[in-house]
């Protein structure tokens, strides 16, 4: 993620400016030329960081300094930004209850850590020319089997491999849902 680069000592283009000494505090608005006498007595840089205000505000810092830090507080909020995916379970028409039970577990896993998640009944042979209707109530049954509380993101429809569905987590039900179990214990 590239930041623009703010604007530093002769390079600032306004002639008034809020300034902000080196320890917080607010020396009030200086012209141009003030400001950057000011700097310059400090030994440090005029750095201007909100070119938008009125006027615009510039801070007596350590260039070098102030890019460091803004780096690091880029880095902390790209390392908070959770990817999402599409994880993907594949049953089959013959898929016996106890392996749609561990699949539907793992797809629970998906869904509680934020992917969605694509359930698609696979078809091959003669499955592909069985009732439309039981293919569909077969798939939604496996969706039944999952323990975590979802919605439906791309209801159950026909894919070139058979059918299939995604769903996506629904806090609001997951949270109303553990909230009933521990009034129930």
């Amino acid at each position: 993620m590239a930041t623009e680069r703010l604007r530093i000592n002769n390079e600032i283009r306004a002639q008034e400016l809020r300034v902000i000494s080196t320890d917080g505090s607010n020396l009030g608005v200086l012209s141009l030329d003030a400001a950057l006498a000011a700097a310059k007595t400090a030994g440090l840089d005029l750095i201007e960081i909100s070119p938008s205000a009125v006027p615009p505000i510039a801070k007596i810092m350590d260039y070098g300094k102030f890019e460091y830090e803004r780096s690091k507080k880029e880095k902390a909020v790209k390392a908070k930004v959770k990817v999402s995916e599409t994880k993907e379970v594949q049953i089959k028409v013959g898929t016996g209850d106890h392996d749609m039970g561990l699949k539907a577990k793992k797809a629970a896993e998906w869904l509680a850590e934020g992917h969605r998640v694509r359930a698609e009944l696979f078809l091959k042979g003669r499955y592909k020319g069985m009732g439309e209707e039981f293919l569909k109530e077969r798939l939604e049954r496996f969706l039944k089997l999952i323990p975590y509380a979802y919605k439906v993101a791309e209801p159950v429809t026909r894919s070139p491999k058979g059918f299939a569905g995604v769903i996506e987590r629904d806090l609001v039900a997951q949270a109303k849902r553990e909230k009933e179990s521990k009034t129930k214990k």
